[in-house]
């Protein structure tokens, strides 16, 4: 009876220290991961604006038509296997199943070095058609065949990039991609625009990065493989039934995914011109910076879903849940205040031809908003096992932002692709989070988001007042750095005074300890 009555008291205990060592563990990689992103940000937006003013809008338009090809090819060459790579990559590790890990490891490069030939001979036969007659700009077919060869490295990239996940190294990743490839691509490219090359040298510059980023992930996987899943004489199991049920939903949803991310560019190329579609890619560009907190804390949040989910620890998962979405959007309202706020500054960085592009930064970045708070819906959903659930999300937006564009796009050219975009991006997130509450039982929704009304009602105030002061008499490039810098120095201390609750706090301190002890590394190292 003793035993009894104690457990039920030990049980919070036992529960707060996992919840502790899931939130340090998820905290100090997205840090990581974080550091990567903001890192591949700040040089993007600077390598950004020495695109526009270097090629102009038309070009970037032409680049990214180029690019609506490839990625509608890339969702199908890909096969689904880069994100079945997360999970059954740490399954197969997980239990010692080494042989089902070299089957699924090998077969899967070899269908996706077929796929990706195929794809980049479609690029070359059936691009020529697509630039001329459909998208109506005949420049875009000198570059194709410079995309066909992004083809084949992406898929590949990608799919190792998330063996690397599934091995539950994701800085390493980072390293790679963000630290190596990005400045890579970025020097090579002003290097050869310098040359006179134009657009056909930021082309060539993307693929000859991916060749460099290839190759350091294939030795990257190789070292974290274990000697008997590496063995070459041993025999090749066929991938599982559920690896490829799992590859086809996966394919599924990037599909679905590709429709509702690609379709506005698609249309504004078909009825209106490059020059439109290279504003409106600029701004798209900015806006997808806004979930920058939400990507890296899904890079690590996704496998922790299976975990829990699979043990059955609801309770654990829901804490978990409500915990991050909060600090997701209370990192990311001082970046889409300043974006909202100082849109057209932010975009007459990039050249007098970007400007009117301003309220299609605001509408996506609205959008993107809503995004962040709701959280890792679409992840509960996936990694729980309720992607039927998720492409049926999907399948009925994606319909739905096809018939928003169609009707949108010509009667208000860029403002309606936008329109329609963060439309379909609210609706699909509410959408996901009435499913996850329904059939997971989860909500990230308390109380203690109220303490944030006080630090976003200062934050904005402040971002006003500094808006219709001073910053008439400064550079464009100042003013939204000073407000950027104004949004996170009044939000972030409010946020603290104002209030953390104990699962706050945790985060708080993961975090701090983690920037301590990099700052201690380098002060040893100095």
């Amino acid at each position: 009876m003793a035993t009894a009555r104690i457990a039920p008291e030990l049980q919070p205990s036992a529960e707060t220290h996992e919840f502790r060592l899931h939130i340090g563990r998820i905290s100090r990689q997205s840090l990581v991961f974080f550091a990567g992103t903001i890192f591949a940000a700040a040089t993007g937006y600077v390598f950004k604006l020495y695109l526009a003013r270097a090629l102009g809008a038309e070009a970037l338009g032409v680049y990214a038509l180029g690019m609506t090809i490839i990625g509608l090819l890339g969702v199908f060459n890909a096969l689904g296997l880069p994100q079945a790579a997360v999970r059954f990559v740490a399954a197969y590790s997980a239990n010692a199943q080494l042989g089902l890990l070299r089957g699924f490891l090998a077969r899967s490069v070899f269908w996706l070095l077929i796929s990706n030939l195929f794809a980049s001979g479609m690029v070359l036969f059936a691009g020529p058609w697509i630039a001329v007659r459909f998208y109506h700009t005949p420049a875009l077919k000198a570059y194709l065949g410079w995309f066909a060869l992004i083809v084949i490295f992406g898929a590949l990239n990608a799919f190792l990039g998330q063996t690397l996940a599934g091995y539950k190294d994701v800085a390493r990743r980072t390293v790679i991609t963000n630290f190596v490839g990005t400045p890579v691509m970025m020097v090579l490219t002003v290097v050869l625009v310098s040359w006179g090359l134009g657009l056909r040298g930021y082309v060539l510059a993307q693929a000859a990065s991916a060749i460099l980023v290839l190759s350091l992930l294939v030795v990257a996987v190789w070292r974290l493989t274990p000697k008997a899943a590496g063995s070459a004489s041993a025999n090749l199991p066929r991938l599982e039934g559920q690896v490829i049920s799992f590859s086809a939903a996966a394919l599924g949803i990037g599909l679905l995914e590709f429709l509702m991310g690609q379709t506005d560019k698609v249309l504004i190329g078909f009825y209106l011109n490059a020059r439109e579609v290279g504003v409106y890619a600029v701004a798209g560009a900015l806006v997808t910076f806004v979930p920058v907190v939400l990507q890296s804390v899904n890079q690590i949040f996704s496998p922790t879903i299976a975990d829990l989910h699979a043990r059955g620890q609801t309770e654990l998962l829901r804490r978990i849940f409500q915990t991050l979405t909060k600090w997701i959007l209370a990192l990311t309202i001082p970046l889409g205040a300043t974006m909202v706020l100082f849109a057209p500054s932010l975009m007459r960085i990039f050249g007098r031809d970007f400007e009117a592009g301003w309220p299609v930064l605001v509408i996506g970045t609205a959008g993107q908003l809503i995004n962040c708070g709701v959280g890792s819906v679409g992840y509960l959903l996936l990694m729980a096992g309720h992607q039927k659930r998720l492409i049926m999300v999907q399948a009925a937006m994606a319909c739905a932002m096809v018939v928003l564009a169609l009707l949108l796009v010509p009667k208000w050219g860029i403002i309606g692709a936008a329109i329609a975009a963060a439309l379909t991006n609210i609706v699909t997130n509410f959408w996901c989070l009435r499913e996850v509450r329904r059939h997971l039982g989860l909500f990230p929704y308390n109380r203690s988001y109220l303490r944030m009304w006080l630090p976003a009602f200062c934050t904005l105030v402040v971002l006003l007042l500094w808006r219709e002061s001073l910053h008439m008499f400064l550079p464009a490039w100042m003013v939204v750095g000073i407000g950027f810098l104004l949004a996170y120095a009044i939000f972030l201390p409010v946020a603290l005074a104002y209030g953390l609750d104990p699962d706050d706090r945790l985060i708080a301190n993961a975090v701090w300890s983690r920037v301590r002890g990099i700052f201690r590394g380098l002060e040893a190292n100095s």
